[in-house]
């Protein structure tokens, strides 16, 4: 994997979070505690999309129906 796109990031955790993060990159097998940070953000991010989209298919089949409030 190339180095692109990539930003340096300095930030203060408490020693049981680094445990945990290092024990998880680990498990992984990433070894990395960017990338798995990298992970989780990509995870996270996708599990809050998806209870979004199923919000705005409720509001457009209300609107289909001529209903303005879900």
């Amino acid at each position: 994997m190339g180095n692109k796109n990539l930003r340096r990031l300095r930030c203060l955790v408490t020693a049981q979070t680094m445990g945990n993060l290092e024990r998880l990159a680990v498990m992984d097998g990433c070894g990395d505690v960017g990338r798995m940070v990298d992970k989780l953000t990509r995870e996270k991010m996708l599990s809050l999309r998806f209870p979004k989209d199923e919000w705005m298919q409720r509001c457009f089949d209300a609107w289909k129906e001529g209903r303005h409030h879900v």
